[in-house]
């Protein structure tokens, strides 16, 4: 088929981040551009993530600030007993959503973009069929396909949701009522921004992780630290090494507690509320991936570094998946950045995507942020490659703009090769540590050595002093002095 036959240059299934940064950048540099989408537009970061989450941790961290009486009192202060509304909170979310997807669909279509609203699916290669709410069913050509659909909330088997009392985040963000106690499967970063969430509204959380410890993703140092600020400082019961074998919807929710080892009931709960946070899995299922000659690994779509899909260990022409999808990073901002390198490359340009530089937050009170290597990463990197890895822990306590903020507990740990000194990731929690962590993701990306950064200057008083020590300090540990 020329080019002249297709229907577009480019067709992305999927308008989430990856995909609306696809099209938008397609749109840009002249090409043909649709994009299909069965939900609403903006997938779920705007809709169901990321973006009405942060508006409800926004809200509810000003409650806890508020209803913190202690920490005013330190500063002097003596406010009343917090009020809230919770529809009100719930409203702020529900508008951000609102406008950020009015402006995203806005976006795509100032730049050029055909919407096509309905469920699209690979009909072979360079071929996408769209079945429209209203029930036709239309086929559509184009020179090159990014599939860019994303993934839903990952419910483990024996639990049983209902929407109501037993639900994912997709309900959650709704925050369509507060329960009095309500228990949360998962310990990672959506279940700990949740517990911050419920815990800030006066709910009392139990906290269910199976693995042997909780916060069993992030880095330990850092994970000892905020468990003390995060849970043990809260109105939080946490259980590890344990499984929600079975949940049961209803007045009260009953969970089956099961021994991780030998699945045995070991404790049964009866709680107000469920919410299932243990991950999310690939949406992959409907797009007919087998028309194209493509399998999947456990759901996800094998890709190389350009974005270019994988089958029988050859990329496919024509053929690109961006997004949670693939199962790379599911994180919005690297979906985006996919997005963005697989239309580099269908222009002709050689793009690749680096993995080590992209960050990742968790945005409880205080945050949770990291960049590039784990510890345990870079001591493999380092054996495998014949160096030392440098270790640097720089504390809070000792930042004046944390001591001012009365909020000083927090840590940031910094790894980098003791031969050159070139930064290979850091973990912080602490104030601020999410915006903190993009100085480092910058160092990553460049591939820099403190040698040079120790020398950077940075502002005082300020959080960002807290890089600054740990530079200054991992230079004496390769320069000597």
């Amino acid at each position: 088929m020329s080019e002249a036959n297709f229907d577009f240059d480019v067709i992305v299934i999927g308008a989430g981040y990856g995909g609306f940064d696809a099209a938008k950048h397609a749109a840009e540099h002249g090409l043909n551009v649709a994009i299909t989408e069965s939900r609403d537009m903006g997938g779920t970061c705007v809709n169901r993530g990321c973006v009405p989450s942060k508006a409800l941790l926004a809200a509810s961290g000003r409650v806890r600030e508020l209803a913190n009486a202690e920490h005013l009192a330190s500063f002097g202060i003596h406010a009343s007993p917090v009020r809230f509304e919770r529809q009100k909170i719930a409203d702020h979310a529900n508008n951000l959503v609102e406008t950020i997807r009015t402006n995203l669909t806005k976006t795509l279509e100032r730049a050029g973009v055909t919407i096509l609203r309905g469920k699209g699916r690979l009909e072979g290669v360079q071929r996408v069929g769209v079945r429209q709410f209203n029930g036709v069913d239309k086929v559509f050509t184009a020179k090159d396909v990014i599939v860019a659909t994303g993934s839903d909330p990952f419910v483990p088997p024996g639990i049983e949701t209902d929407g109501r009392t037993v639900f994912t985040s997709d309900e959650a963000i709704n925050l369509e009522w507060l329960p009095k106690w309500i228990a949360i499967i998962g310990s990672g970063y959506i279940g700990l921004e949740f517990a911050d969430i419920y815990t800030a509204l006066g709910c009392e959380v139990t906290l269910i992780e199976a693995l042997d410890r909780v916060m069993p993703t992030f880095d330990p140092d850092l994970t000892k630290i905020a468990k003390r600020n995060l849970i043990d400082g809260r109105d939080i019961d946490a259980r590890a090494g344990v499984l929600a074998s079975k949940v049961s919807p209803g007045c009260p929710v009953r969970i089956d507690l099961s021994d991780v080892k030998t699945r045995e009931v070991v404790e049964k709960l009866e709680v107000d509320a469920v919410l299932v946070a243990t991950g999310r899995v690939p949406t992959s299922k409907e797009l007919n991936l087998e028309s194209a000659g493509v399998e999947t690994i456990r759901g996800f779509i094998p890709i190389d570094d350009q974005m270019r899909v994988i089958a029988n260990e050859k990329p496919i022409a024509n053929l690109w998946a961006v997004g949670d999808v693939t199962g790379k990073l599911m994180l919005a901002h690297a979906a985006a950045a996919q997005g963005t390198i697989a239309v580099e490359n269908i222009l002709g340009k050689s793009s690749q995507i680096d993995y080590r530089s992209i960050p990742a937050a968790t945005f409880t009170h205080p945050e949770i942020s990291s960049v590039g290597l784990s510890e345990k990463e870079a001591k493999t990197l380092a054996s495998n490659e014949n160096f030392e890895v440098g270790i640097i822990r720089s504390y809070f306590k000792a930042n004046s703009k944390a001591l001012a903020e009365l909020d000083s507990d927090g840590l940031m740990k910094l790894l980098f090769r003791k031969d050159n000194g070139e930064v290979l990731g850091a973990h912080i929690y602490g104030l601020h540590a999410a915006d903190l962590i993009q100085e480092v993701a910058n160092a990553v990306a460049r591939r820099q050595s403190v040698i040079q950064l120790a020398y950077e200057v940075h502002t005082h008083p300020t959080l960002s002093e807290v890089v600054e020590v740990a530079y200054k300090q991992a230079y004496k540990q390769v320069c000597g002095s």
